[in-house]
């Protein structure tokens, strides 16, 4: 009895050091509205919040608006909502990428957009 639980003690510690060998996924969408108001862009905010938080493998999650206030000349203004996922790794991600809520989020919400960014990229926590 002693072993095996000395073997499960053993899998969950490889299986945690594992993943946070792993970088993070971090997934940023930006969204350009069919037509820019401000009830459109509370309708896609909270369309992301419903569906798009709390799924598993997920570290991070914001959604929200331009901050039209900065202005500085390297400020992309292209868009004007933000969604900002931080995965714990690439598995997770997969499984966030065809879940069905994603998809019910693309599909209550497609006509607000005319355009979508996507930015995938592998990240690291500051030390």
């Amino acid at each position: 009895m002693k072993s095996l639980l000395c073997a499960f003690a053993l899998l969950a510690f490889a299986t945690n050091f594992a993943a946070a060998a792993e970088p993070q996924l971090a997934h940023m969408v930006f969204f350009t509205l069919a037509s820019d108001t401000p009830e459109n862009q509370q309708k896609l905010i909270d369309g992301a919040e419903k569906y798009l938080s709390n799924h598993e493998g997920v570290v991070y999650f914001s959604v929200g608006a331009l901050a039209k206030d900065l202005d500085r000349e390297v400020n992309d203004k292209g868009f004007q909502v933000a969604l900002h996922i931080v995965f714990v790794n690439k598995a997770a991600y997969e499984k966030y990428a065809p879940h069905p809520r994603h998809n019910k989020f693309i599909e209550e919400n497609k006509a607000l957009w005319s355009k979508v960014r996507v930015f995938d990229s592998y990240v690291k926590t500051a030390k």
